[in-house]
């Protein structure tokens, strides 16, 4: 059973800038308690959740169960080396492979075939698809998860993936502004600094959120420093400098900001978890993702909940925030028609597994076709 207490008290309002990850393929004591407690705007699964689909449908519908408002049910779905559905499908081609092709259906429809699957087993957002650059600086950290060193070329395929997904009821997420093309180090173990000038990130590595901007329901901000921009190494996450002043204010972006997984070295070893999260939240970011520990969960919450109480000027900020979470998730499940869906036959799954199968191999073709060519 949902928490009966009531959904407009502040401290309610502090568990909607939360989407939450665990440990296992089903709800323990302490999950379900963590839930109810917390009311989340959304949970997150990742591979070590997922075993079949119809367990990860029931694993969602019995979140949703726990938390009185629709749930932002989210996956990271990108295809490649980034992709939550091996157990249940087998996997999708890498963004870098799609894109090859030269293909505009074949991106738009990568898109739909992670969408669709994402909808049958009860997801309703995915943390896809990829704006950063492929730059040399990046290949051994980003490698596949990235298409072009072009701006235009980035936006092409985030484009065409993003209506796929719209298409079959999904909503997409831009990451990881301001972008880590020019990344060296992996975020989820250090902290990467990015030594580019405001004009060269602008006029770079931002475009696709510039262009994007009004079909991007998230934005996910990367865990590293622009010291360009910020003047030191402060994550991108926690920069209020990034987050307010130039994704809200110069670049004009409305919708949803949340935060890449605070459990990343990139942060932690910066910060401990409760200031990450205030700072995020104090920064203008709407979400704080954390993906696994129960621990840094609960004390994230509770230290966003106990700023609360002794600083005006931040409870005013989650108001706003929480406010604007609501408005925006009522906007956006509006947009896409969402309702939970019933379980998927085993009818369904085949058939949407055949339609995988057949886009893995058009893939395939369409590469050979195009080396062929440049032969």
């Amino acid at each position: 059973m949902a928490t009966k207490s009531n959904p407009n008290t502040l401290a309610a309002k502090v568990g909607r800038l939360f989407v939450i990850g665990f440990e296992d393929p089903e709800l323990s004591v302490q999950t379900r308690s963590m839930l109810t407690k917390i009311q989340p705007a959304g949970v997150v699964l990742f591979g070590r959740n997922i075993n079949s689909a119809n367990q990860t449908h029931q694993l969602l519908k019995d979140c949703q169960a726990l938390v009185s408002s629709p749930l932002f049910t989210c996956v990271d779905v990108e295809g490649g080396r980034v992709d939550r559905f091996r157990n249940v499908n087998g996997g999708t081609p890498s963004a870098a492979d799609v894109f090859s092709t030269g293909n505009k259906k074949l991106c738009r429809e990568h898109g739909k075939v992670i969408g669709e699957f994402c909808r049958a087993l009860g997801f309703n957002t995915d943390f896809a698809p990829v704006l950063d650059l492929a730059l040399e600086a990046s290949r051994s950290v980003m490698s596949s998860r990235a298409v072009s060193p072009d701006p235009r070329q980035t936006i092409a395929y985030g484009k065409q993936f993003l209506s796929g997904l719209r298409e079959v009821g999904v909503l997409g997420c831009g990451k990881h502004f301001p972008g880590l093309g020019e990344g060296n180090l992996d975020s989820h173990l250090q902290l990467p600094v990015i030594a580019k000038s405001f004009k060269k990130l602008w006029d770079e590595d931002m475009v696709p959120y510039r262009l994007l901007r009004r079909q991007l329901p998230f934005v996910l901000i990367s865990h590293a420093g622009y010291p360009g921009i910020t003047g030191d190494n402060t994550p991108a996450t926690l920069s209020k400098k990034l987050i307010t002043n130039v994704l809200r204010r110069r670049i004009g972006y409305t919708g949803l900001v949340i935060s890449d997984d605070m459990e990343m070295g990139a942060v932690l070893n910066t910060v401990s978890v409760e200031e990450a999260a205030i700072a995020h939240i104090e920064a203008g970011g709407d979400l704080c993702l954390i993906c696994r520990t129960e621990e840094l969960i609960l004390r994230a919450h509770e230290a966003v909940r106990k700023e609360v109480e002794t600083s005006a000027a931040f409870a005013r900020r989650v108001r706003v925030a929480a406010t604007r979470v609501e408005k925006l998730k009522k906007k956006l499940f509006y947009s896409i028609r969402w309702k939970f869906p019933p379980a998927p036959t085993q009818r369904k799954i085949d058939r949407l597994s055949l339609q995988l199968r057949q886009f893995v191999e058009n893939v395939r073709l369409e590469n050979m076709r195009a080396s062929q060519e440049k032969s």
